[in-house]
């Protein structure tokens, strides 16, 4: 007994995939493939494969409160890493919670929309994410489509005029945005990063790989883990994406779905 240590750990809440490529599935592979325990609260439960979302059942907001709760009050959890929320009920559950824990890093996947175009976050839900959860958040990582979205611009101008688009976004009460590159145009895929006032740039080389499913998940969970481990944000940026790529460049060793298949969390 004397010998046990403890692990760092992050709480992710988000929806269930089927298929175990995104959500809380790729939640917490990534944070496991990093050395990190990740505690869960699911929020919807999806029926999806690769080939998209066939169907979306929320969890009661009480029991998405009682989860977090349940884990908060027992597990050292460093971080908070929130993704799908899918109604405005269940925005307010995890909104109340985190008020009683102001002091827990947030990072923040707005998932408002699912790859093959099903809607996973409604209106009013969009906006009470903005009004109450986006002040607490450390970290915002939109994709192209989320970021045109909250700014109310096209995609065409997220990836035109994307330093523009990210003070935007960062002017919504967020610490900080990182808008993900890779659905944008380029060679490599670019993340900027807006914090403190000054845009960071990460780069890395673009890979054209079939098994792309959960990459939003899996970064943002990276990111978790790797501020649960004690990085400070600029460099639990840079390592994640280090780790994503390597995850993409592993993932078309398996072929797995007929469609975008999972990420290769493990083996690189």
């Amino acid at each position: 007994m004397a010998n046990r240590r403890s692990l760092p750990c992050v709480l992710a809440v988000s929806g269930s995939d089927s298929s175990a490529g995104a959500g809380l599935q790729a939640d917490i592979k990534a944070c496991a493939a990093l050395g990190v325990y990740a505690a869960t609260a699911i929020t919807a439960i999806t029926a999806q494969n690769s080939l998209g979302v066939a169907h979306v059942e929320s969890v009661s907001p009480l029991m998405v409160q009682h989860q977090m709760l349940a884990v908060l009050q027992d597990l050292p959890v460093a971080v908070i890493k929130i993704g799908m929320l899918g109604q405005v009920s269940v925005v307010d559950s995890v909104c109340d919670v985190l008020e009683r824990y102001s002091d827990l890093p947030v990072v923040l996947d707005p998932v408002l929309i699912s790859s093959s175009g099903r809607e996973l976050l409604d209106v009013p839900g969009k906006a009470r994410m903005i009004e109450r959860l986006f002040p607490r958040v450390t970290l915002l990582t939109p994709n192209v489509a989320e970021a045109a979205c909250l700014a109310g611009v096209s995609q065409e101008e997220v990836d035109s005029e994307p330093e523009q688009v990210i003070r935007a976004v960062a002017k919504l009460g967020v610490g900080a945005v990182l808008l993900k590159g890779g659905h944008r145009s380029g060679e490599d895929c670019v993340d900027l990063l807006w914090l403190d006032g000054r845009l960071h740039r990460y780069s890395t080389p673009r890979l054209e790989v079939q098994n792309n499913h959960g990459t939003g998940c899996t970064l943002a969970s990276a990111i978790a883990a790797n501020l649960a481990k004690g990085m400070v944000l600029p460099d639990a940026i840079s390592a994640a994406k280090g780790y994503l790529t390597r995850a993409l460049a592993a993932a078309d060793r398996f072929a797995l779905g007929r469609g975008h298949g999972a990420l290769n969390h493990f083996d690189w």
